[in-house]
């Protein structure tokens, strides 16, 4: 394994162009540079130095070295960060939070203001990834926490080494214009099969939920637009012709124009926080879990 100060040794020769001049930076001997140097050498089995007038060049082997060093020093940093946050108890560092764009929009937006606020010293990041991906990256340590729903009423399969947690409760209602008849009658199976749709497209969780509704229909429901935006779809059921099947989580305010219409057993899907055990005492985890808890327990 390659060693830290041998890495920064060979960062500082690449950059200052001398063993001299690395040595002055970093407060050793022209000798002990060297020393690390040669080390470092031995560990990756090729050169990643060479000679050029009284001074050196990298190598390709070095210059990959050189070009791969910022991430490794940042992780160390990040481990470092992690450490003093949990002797501290205060949360303090990067958290990198991955979850499914609608648990962005109708958990983790809310959530990072008031994170801000309350931790000045952890930042959040946020990517979207769809479940399953998202809990590789934590196993595999790329992101810290996640976000994650149950596929079809099964929790996705995690490792054991990851600890998962409900958050939410994710709803599904039926979405009409003002003016619709469905605004104001009941949501029977007949009434609800006597529409054209606008829905997910094939293989979403929401079009699973949509095709339960009409299981036990007699005929196929009239599915006039497939459209994975949730905003686009609220737009097309605007315009009066069509109706939506929509998770709350996913819904923007619906305006004057649109009302949201409950089901007598709506589909739902259960949303979990995924980390590593080995994160089990981090501040910073428990600082967005216990901003989550309110939105919780609303349900």
């Amino acid at each position: 394994m390659i060693e830290v100060g041998a890495l920064r040794a060979l960062r500082s020769v690449a950059a200052l162009g001398t063993l001299a001049r690395a040595a002055e930076e970093l407060g050793f001997t022209a000798s002990a540079v060297s020393q690390q140097i040669k080390r470092l050498e031995r560990q990756v089995g090729v050169s990643v130095l060479a000679p050029a007038g009284r001074g050196v060049v990298l190598t390709p082997a070095g210059q990959a070295i050189v070009d791969s060093a910022p991430e490794v020093f940042q992780a160390l940093e990040r481990c470092a960060e992690a450490a003093q946050s949990v002797a501290e108890g205060a949360p303090r560092g990067t958290l990198r939070v991955v979850a499914f764009s609608t648990a962005i929009r109708g958990l983790l937006a809310p959530v990072v203001p008031r994170l801000a606020v309350r931790c000045p010293r952890l930042r959040v990041e946020l990517t979207e990834q769809d479940p399953q991906e998202a809990l590789h990256s934590v196993g595999a340590g790329t992101a810290d926490l996640a976000l994650a729903h149950d596929a079809d009423g099964l929790p996705a399969p995690s490792p054991p080494a990851l600890v998962r947690r409900w958050v939410h409760t994710d709803v599904g209602d039926v979405v009409v214009s003002r003016t619709h008849p469905l605004a104001e009658a009941p949501l029977d199976e007949t009434a609800l099969a006597g529409h054209a749709w606008v829905t997910s497209p094939p293989g979403t969780v929401c079009h699973q939920w949509f095709r339960r509704l009409f299981s036990q229909a007699s005929a196929e429901p009239d599915v006039r637009h497939l459209v994975d935006d949730f905003a686009t779809q609220l737009s097309l059921v605007a315009s009066g012709q069509v109706v939506a099947l929509i998770p709350r989580l996913a819904r923007p305010p619906l305006g004057t124009d649109l009302v949201a219409r409950p089901l007598p057993r709506p589909p739902t899907r259960e949303v979990h926080a995924v980390w590593r055990q080995s994160a089990e005492a981090s501040p910073a985890i428990r600082a967005v879990l216990a901003e989550l808890a309110p939105a919780a327990a609303e349900q």
